[in-house]
């Protein structure tokens, strides 16, 4: 793939770059992470937060996370400030509904990630009677491979239960997330037709991250030719409109950029999207696993700390460095997504020059 760029593609790209600037001055809160647990029932092989079973930090209470709640309202409209559990694994919380009962009288809409192992009928009715708005259930391939990447014998059953329950909720907004790997890629055609036999319509793609458990499994990572051929299948279902298939928010794709996704790239993290970390931390979206903490909900206020704390994630001169320095994309790239930066600020590795 050649880096040069059509003049239309050139041209929205410029748009969209001051968009971007202009957002990032203006930083409206839309979507709140809340990583309500550490704790999961899995030993996924591409954790990136290296969850367990037992956790070394105790679950946030969550009359703790709604008191931030509270100190947001007079600031935000609640009904277009999105809020998500995640984890870990969210539904090992019993008191889950009771943090979306509160989102709910609050009129926050709130939704959860989830392996999906523990959404049967039953809890899901519980979730929806506390105002549950939308959800994502993670899979990662048919059963073999999927529960080789999950290390749980029980994780496929389990994840395909989700998903039908979701389908015969039309109430809900929902998608299934699959982190592709050498494992699965051939698998993707297939798995996009199983995926659409049994009621989804929304799909979205991504690849491993090296980081937490990720980091120590380098044969997870997808070839430069895979990751090419994972670009051309992404574009290819995009015609066929059966299911809406996006590539993940991560990383800037070049002449790719408006064909794999439904928008241009943007890192949307400590711009629009914040996160509450497990021990009360406050940083950008959950899948930065780097120190990018602002802050921490026990010593500072929440919007103070949104305000006046977030410049790395808003302005990115400080990452024109390394492999970045002197690349012609870093206009629009503007040093990838903040989930691949590691501690010093290097960057883990380059989406367009994979595709290169």
């Amino acid at each position: 793939m050649s880096k040069k760029l059509g003049l239309r593609k050139r041209v929205a790209l410029e748009l969209h770059r001051h968009y971007r600037h202009n957002n990032a001055q203006l930083h409206p809160l839309r979507t709140l992470f809340w990583e309500c647990t550490l704790r999961c029932n899995m030993n996924c092989r591409h954790c990136g937060s290296d969850c367990r079973q037992q956790a070394s930090q105790q679950d946030m209470p969550v009359a703790d996370f709604i008191r931030v709640v509270d100190s947001l309202l007079p600031h935000v409209d609640p009904h277009k400030t999105f809020v998500v559990f995640t984890g870990g694994e969210a539904l090992l919380r019993s008191d889950l509904e009771e943090a979306g009962t509160e989102l709910y009288r609050r009129e926050m809409p709130w939704g959860f990630v989830s392996n999906g192992l523990l959404l049967d009928e039953h809890r899901l009715e519980s979730l929806l009677d506390a105002g549950l708005h939308s959800a994502t259930i993670s899979l990662d391939g048919f059963e073999q491979t999927h529960n080789l990447m999950r290390r749980n014998a029980h994780s496929f059953e389990g994840a395909a239960r989700a998903i039908k329950l979701l389908a015969a909720t039309p109430e809900l907004v929902w998608d299934v997330v699959t982190c592709v790997t050498p494992n699965n890629i051939g698998q993707l055609k297939d798995l996009h037709d199983y995926l659409y036999s049994i009621g989804v319509r929304r799909w979205r793609l991504f690849s491993v991250v090296p980081m937490g458990r990720a980091a120590t499994n380098a044969d997870l990572q997808l070839s430069n030719d895979d990751f090419r051929g994972l670009m051309a299948f992404i574009k290819e279902c995009r015609t066929q409109r059966r299911v809406a298939v996006n590539y993940g928010c991560e990383g800037f794709l070049g002449s790719y950029e408006g064909e794999v996704r439904d928008q241009l790239f943007y890192c949307r993290a400590g711009i629009e999207v914040a996160s509450i970390l497990c021990d009360g931390s406050i940083s950008g979206c959950t899948s930065i696993r780097s120190n990018y903490h602002q802050g921490n909900i026990y010593q500072d206020d929440f919007w103070e700390v949104w305000g006046n704390r977030f410049t790395p994630y808003r302005e990115h001169s400080w990452m024109r460095k390394g492999e970045c320095a002197e690349c012609a994309m870093f206009r629009y790239c503007e040093g990838s997504g903040m989930h691949l930066r590691d501690n010093n600020g290097d960057i883990l590795f380059c989406h367009l020059h994979r595709l290169q």
